[in-house]
């Protein structure tokens, strides 16, 4: 898997700074204040920096920007950096500070006087989660990547704070690099090998195949799959690091390629499709993350892996199903896939770990960038204070969620002739409607969310911390709300 950046702490040391190679990054406030390693820099090269915090460009600069001098007379570095921070930033400042550094970095060493600046660590973590490629298909000779060095007035203590960031950055890391894969890669098979292997991590990792899904009645998650050459599988990840309470529970769609099956989607677009196991992606990702920072909480993340391909053997247009729960349902869209693979996956959750709460998350529906476009995953719930508790950890995180309507209203549109209900109510309030599908599979006394991720899991320009492609949203939020919420 692609790995963050290994990033050094280590004491200041303000003469070093002249002969550091590759770039140098300082701290400027916004009223042009220098701190030591500011004033060390603008003293070697001759005042440059004080000019430049008197000019136009910097004035226009907002904070977590960064400006490039290149070639500073006094250093031997190529490049000097100078960062527009407040001596104590917010969070979401620092962060960015960190992303526009890595982006200016370029392959060089890099470093950083950070000195007694609040928030290191932070930075740290928005230069690591900016500092990604997805290049292994790409047969051209990589460069190799540059050093990174904070220098810090506390290094051990940064450090100490930094260590569970990390974890997180590798978490979002194998997440971009699941949603990133291509189908012919990542096959339910390699998919589930992936997640298997992290019980080197600590993890508790199971695999239930076909046979073991027919046995339990998944009836409902097995249809999707039957078009397809690769098994369809259930992969339950377990992480034990609390007492003897009952897990959270993540769940996440997992269908590694979209075709929409009979229902064929149109040509164009198509190749995005590899995405749409996004949600399994995020449940992988927060359980890594969990696993290396050693979370004290019970969580247990279960992903339905699928491939939905039209053939012979595909499921149809007004076949029933019977679902794990013994409901039936009648497939009018076999594009509506991603709520059948939940439905028995949540139910299974349900039965076996009896979790305090379950969230599941998916790229459910494109009604959902209607509504939200790429700025915010749409969230769906039977409990307030579930909701407004994941929607916290979402904006401290600085990942956008909104929460959507539900109603006995919107129920309605599911009914069915023939079976217990629809798989897809109509083109109206279609991302609704999918929600309502899915928690009917929501015992009444279980805390539930539904995230559709359908616009945020993967985008075609670049965010505030990461290039274009795979996001890895939800990761962080995740991992905030157990931390905030489950942790002993």
């Amino acid at each position: 898997m692609t790995t963050p950046a290994e990033i050094q702490f280590k004491d200041v040391d303000l003469d070093g700074v002249a002969t550091a190679s590759g770039a140098v990054a300082i701290f400027v406030d916004a009223d042009g204040k220098l701190d030591a390693g500011a004033r060390k820099v603008n003293t070697l090269t001759r005042k440059a920096v004080a000019r430049f915090t008197e000019s136009e460009k910097f004035e226009k600069m907002a904070a977590g920007d960064v400006a490039t001098i290149a070639y500073p007379a006094g250093l031997t570095a190529e490049t000097l950096l100078v960062v527009k921070l407040p001596r104590r930033p917010s969070s979401q400042e620092a962060r960015k500070a960190g992303a526009q550094l890595a982006k200016a970095q370029g392959n060089a060493d890099l470093t950083v006087c950070a000195g007694s600046i609040a928030r290191a660590d932070e930075i740290a973590l928005g230069l690591a989660l900016r500092d990604y490629r997805f290049d292994s298909h790409k047969t051209a000779e990589k460069p190799n990547k540059g050093a990174v060095t904070f220098m810090v007035a506390k290094p051990e203590e940064v450090a100490k704070s930094a260590a569970p960031m990390a974890a997180i950055a590798e978490g979002v890391f194998f997440t971009r690099d699941l949603t990133n894969e291509p189908a012919n890669i990542l096959t339910t098979d390699d998919f589930a090998a992936r997640l298997a292997a992290m019980h080197e991590l600590g993890l508790e990792v199971e695999i239930l195949e076909e046979d073991d899904l027919e046995r339990l009645g998944m009836g409902s998650l097995l249809c999707v799959g039957q078009g397809s050459d690769s098994p369809s599988k259930v992969v339950v990840m377990s992480w034990n690091g609390g007492g003897d309470e009952a897990p959270f529970a993540l769940v996440g769609k997992g269908v590694v390629f979209d075709t929409g099956g009979i229902s064929l989607k149109p040509a164009g677009g198509m190749e995005d499709m590899t995405m749409d196991m996004g949600g399994a992606g995020v449940v992988s990702g927060v359980m890594r993350t969990l696993a290396l920072r050693k979370a004290k909480a019970n969580v247990v993340g279960l992903v339905g892996l699928v491939e939905n391909m039209p053939s012979g053997n595909a499921v149809r247009p007004g076949d029933v199903v019977t679902s794990m729960k013994g409901d039936t349902i009648e497939v009018i869209n076999t594009d509506a896939e991603g709520r059948l693979v939940l439905a028995d996956v949540m139910w299974y959750a349900q039965e076996r770990f009896k979790p305090v709460g379950m969230i599941n998350l998916a790229t459910l529906t494109g009604a959902i960038l209607v509504a939200l476009g790429h700025e915010n995953a749409g969230v769906f719930s039977n409990s307030d204070h579930l909701s407004d508790a994941f929607i916290k950890a979402a904006s401290t995180e600085g990942e956008g969620a909104w929460r959507m309507p539900m109603g006995k209203a919107y129920d309605d549109l599911l009914k069915s002739r023939v079976a217990d209900m629809k798989n897809i109510g109509g083109r109206m309030a279609g991302s609704i409607t999918a929600a309502q599908f899915l928690q009917r599979f929501v015992k009444e006394d279980v805390p539930w969310c539904h995230l559709d991720i359908a616009g945020v899991a993967s985008v075609k320009s670049e965010t505030a911390l990461a290039p274009a492609g795979a996001t890895g949203w939800g990761v962080m939020a995740l991992n905030r709300l157990i931390a905030d919420k489950y942790e002993s």
